[in-house]
């Protein structure tokens, strides 16, 4: 017998899931998931983890539901250990309770982790406080739907509350809640919010009062998911506002790399506000060689996959005991850290020919120096021992496989910006375009000038290009760029 976490995963944004939501998503064998969790939150999950998308949409649930608890249960019974992963928090609206008593009827042990619900987040990613000191001293949630039914809310009761007022999954009835409200008694000039997409790079706010949010809902279009915040605390929402000033609020933005590397870059661009679309234009893999750094008086890396790949297949760290070694980029530099050693050297310029230079401080004429590469660096190896009296050896470590997208055209229709951090990734970006290539007018980042100058062979324009040949140097211009609009 397996077991069944039931855990919250917030409003949306990645980082306001705990942490141990986050260790159930990692130690899941299956997780079980609906519409409103967050794509970067299943990339915590292991790789052989088995996904299984159960999404109601604008649903009540229903057959659903009942196709839910049965895939819980029949997963745990198969000994793994399960996540069903949920929007907001398992108990707020969530029908945590309908799972929790199709678990207990096969006597299948679970545990609930919280989720920080939607009804105070989101609010609160809009400027919008439930509730402030001398303006609302409560709030109050409810559901948007009639029960099935058709029962409805005591809307006499509700009406004569002073606190805040918190609608969940109430756009169908919209009208229903705001006419009852106004009929009981509420003021009509009493203002209210709808949050669409909230705590997203997508969220939008509209605002108006009890006798006009109605009109104003349908006339901008408000789909769900989204909630109806009611009460004087959304006045505030001009002085409390700090979500859409961020940086990167309301932008698509696209990485390219390797799955790994995009996850990471993906989380730092959600930091910043934005939409993260992860698309791996390549794909690192190990090449299956011997290790021959016998002799070697330095080697050096111009990866960090390089530095990882090796490390991997060293099998005595010991012997690199009286060997120089030496990185480009910051972040090379920072991955050999992880394996407690320094480099003696890093040129400043972020290319391998300085590497190689560099490298002649610490050698001596004739001395054998390996460079540790992937299968397509266009590293020159042969030129520069003649020109540097060394004698450089090309050890090829790992592979950059192009990824071919199919439906490329169907990924970037609502991109803005895509990132490219490396001329495979532009190659395969070209090449997934095809016949078809109607050159997309999406604005390019480029990490860097040997980069942009594989961009602009294929006669694409470049937007922004990094001043300093990193992630996070892209990064800092991506921000630039759009704080500077």
């Amino acid at each position: 017998m397996g077991k069944v976490y039931i855990v919250g995963a917030g409003p949306g944004d990645l980082e306001l899931l705990t942490l141990k939501g986050k260790r159930c998503i990692e130690e899941a064998d299956c997780i079980v998931y609906d519409r409103l969790v967050n794509p970067q939150i299943l990339s915590l999950a292991q790789r052989e983890c088995e996904m299984i998308y159960l999404g109601k949409g604008n649903t009540e649930g229903g057959v659903i539901q009942d196709e839910i608890n049965r895939t819980i249960v029949e997963k745990a019974k198969e000994g793994k250990i399960v996540t069903r992963l949920k929007g907001g928090d398992p108990f707020v609206f969530g029908r945590g309770g309908e799972e929790i008593l199709a678990l207990n009827k096969a006597k299948i042990p679970f545990e609930v982790v919280p989720g920080i619900t939607s009804s105070i987040s989101v609010p609160s990613y809009s400027g919008i406080p439930v509730t402030h000191r001398n303006i609302a001293r409560s709030f109050h949630v409810f559901t948007g739907h009639t029960s099935k039914e058709g029962t409805w809310h005591n809307f006499d009761a509700i009406a004569k509350l002073e606190g805040t007022l918190v609608f969940l999954m109430g756009i169908k009835n919209l009208d229903l809640i705001t006419n009852d409200l106004i009929k009981y008694g509420k003021s009509p000039t009493t203002p209210v919010a709808i949050i669409e997409k909230g705590s997203t790079s997508k969220q939008i706010v509209i605002e108006g009062t009890l006798e006009t949010i109605a009109k104003i809902a349908k006339e901008e279009k408000v789909v769900p998911p989204a909630i109806i915040i009611i009460g004087e605390v959304v006045n505030l929402r001009s002085e409390f506002n700090w979500f859409e000033k961020l940086p990167l609020f309301g932008k698509n933005i696209m990485t390219t790399r390797d799955y790994t590397k995009s996850v990471e870059f993906a989380y730092e661009i959600e930091k910043l506000g934005g939409k993260a679309t992860i698309l791996p234009l390549i794909n690192i893999e190990s090449l299956d060689i011997q290790l021959d750094i016998k002799d070697a008086k330095a080697i050096l890396f111009n990866s960090q996959n390089g530095v990882k790949t090796f490390f991997e297949k060293l099998e005595d760290v010991r012997v690199l005991g009286d060997k120089k070694i030496g990185v480009v980029g910051i972040k090379t530099y920072e991955e050999l850290l992880k394996y407690r050693i320094k480099p003696d050297f890093m040129p400043e310029k972020y290319l391998g020919e300085k590497l190689a230079e560099e490298s002649v401080n610490f050698t001596e004429d004739g001395d054998k120096i390996v460079y540790i590469t992937s299968d397509i660096s266009l590293i020159k190896t042969e030129e520069w021992s003649k020109k540097l009296n060394r004698n450089f050896v090309k050890t090829r470590i790992f592979k950059t496989e192009k990824v071919i997208i199919d439906d490329i055209y169907d990924k970037i229709k609502d991109v803005d910006l895509i990132t490219f951090l490396s001329a495979s990734a532009v190659n395969a970006y070209i090449e997934s375009l095809g016949d078809k290539n109607h050159n997309p007018k999406i604005k390019i980042a480029s990490i860097g000038e040997m980069t942009t100058k594989s961009i602009k062979n294929y006669g694409l324009e470049v937007e922004i290009e990094a001043k300093i040949s990193t992630a996070q140097g892209l990064l800092a211009e991506i921000k630039n760029y759009y704080t500077n609009l």
